[in-house]
């Protein structure tokens, strides 16, 4: 009786791990259909039209950067409360800012502030290194964790205050800025390349603001664009 006890535990065990294994596939194709459709919908029908952002955006699994209660609408466009005061921006707006970037695979890109991590994940599909920062220790922590399980090895972080960039790894290509700030920090236009792209919103906290383009001409030019309005959580600082 002992052995047909263990036998038959044994044989519960495969059919539980068996049945959850073929949920999880579920889950994933599920996952998967929502996501081309999110693309197709609500950013290639909205005008997205760089093919390396609209793979990203497809290969990206937004659900993983979502907390668990929230993470029946990942693929909705509208943003996402993740704790700590902070959110996960709506795809659309993640697919806008990195096209407007122009990144490409030899691009070195500086992200201000990391929160969730999937800004960054979109970020390392298309450029060959990526450097985001975090002010909020915890967040930092918990995104690490993220973005090491779901393999994104070429992101590199840090937790510090995002308004001095990160000078030690500049000249960057590309610079975005995933929080409002009221004015450019000048620490990151001094960290953009002759000729690299920055993207951020400027504006008053908890209110509408414009999300701006900056090309560095030269050391003493910058072209300055306004692209749409947005609403951002605040830029922290120290």
């Amino acid at each position: 009786m002992p052995s047909n006890k263990k036998y038959f535990i044994c044989i519960i065990f495969i059919l539980l791990l068996i049945s959850n294994l073929a949920c999880a596939q579920d889950s994933e194709t599920k996952y998967k259909k929502e996501r081309d459709w999110m693309v197709k919908i609500q950013i290639e029908n909205r005008g997205i039209k760089d093919t390396t952002v609209l793979s990203a955006m497809k290969d990206v699994p937004r659900h993983i950067f979502v907390p668990k209660l929230y993470r029946m609408f990942s693929y909705e466009d509208r943003p996402l409360p993740i704790g700590y005061g902070q959110t996960i921006s709506q795809p659309y707006i993640v697919a806008l800012m990195t096209e407007l970037l122009k990144l490409n695979k030899d691009s070195k890109a500086l992200e201000v502030g990391t929160g969730s991590g999937y800004q960054a994940a979109i970020l390392s599909k298309i450029a060959k290194k990526v450097y985001t920062i975090e002010i909020i220790e915890e967040l930092h922590i918990k995104t690490n964790k993220v973005l090491e399980k779901a393999g994104y090895d070429t992101i590199k972080t840090k937790f510090g205050d995002g308004y001095y960039g990160w000078e030690e790894c500049a000249p960057y290509d590309a610079i975005i800025v995933t929080c409002a700030a009221e004015f450019v920090p000048p620490p990151l236009i001094k960290q953009l390349k002759i000729g690299g792209i920055m993207c951020i919103p400027v504006g008053p906290p908890f209110r509408v603001q414009n999300l701006l383009v900056i090309t560095k001409k030269s050391e003493e030019l910058l072209e300055t664009k306004v692209i749409t309005q947005v609403r951002f959580v605040p830029l922290i600082r120290k």
